[in-house]
């Protein structure tokens, strides 16, 4: 047990953060605004896989950013149909919200990037396979 508490509760935070500042740093924006497109991207990525797919990705992810990840998800929703990266575009721009300071292209690139680094290889292959060729294409660029 860590000085902190439970040591699996001080790592989720550690990565949690780790990721954050991640993003914060490559969009040039708050930390604040890095949880939003955080948030936003893997809401935004989530809705557009199968149920079992976004299942996996799930376990890919630190504990905290796994509960970021499934709230409000609604499993008989999906998968929610996106057919080019414009329309993905518009979803993570509204999911992401108001007070936007990154243009969602950068915003999925940049959370895209992020996953490509922690997650498993193969993961990562069967959620670009689940995406259409535009939006795949992103991924491939990040």
């Amino acid at each position: 047990m860590s000085d902190h508490g439970l040591e699996i509760i001080d790592r989720t935070v550690n990565d949690t953060n780790h990721w954050l500042n991640e993003l914060s740093s490559q969009l040039g924006c708050e930390k604040k605004q890095a949880y939003h497109v955080l948030r936003g991207g893997l809401h935004t990525l989530r809705d557009r896989l199968t149920v079992q797919e976004a299942s996996h990705l799930g376990g890919q992810l630190p504990h905290l950013v796994r509960g970021i990840y499934y709230e409000n998800w609604r499993p008989a929703d999906a998968p929610c149909k996106v057919r080019d990266q414009e329309e993905y575009l518009v979803l993570l721009a509204e999911r992401i919200g108001d007070d936007q300071v990154t243009e969602p292209e950068n915003a999925a690139r940049a959370v895209f990037g992020l996953l490509k680094r922690h997650i498993d290889p193969g993961e990562w292959t069967h959620v670009r396979g689940m995406l259409p060729a535009e939006v795949e294409a992103m991924h491939d660029a990040a």
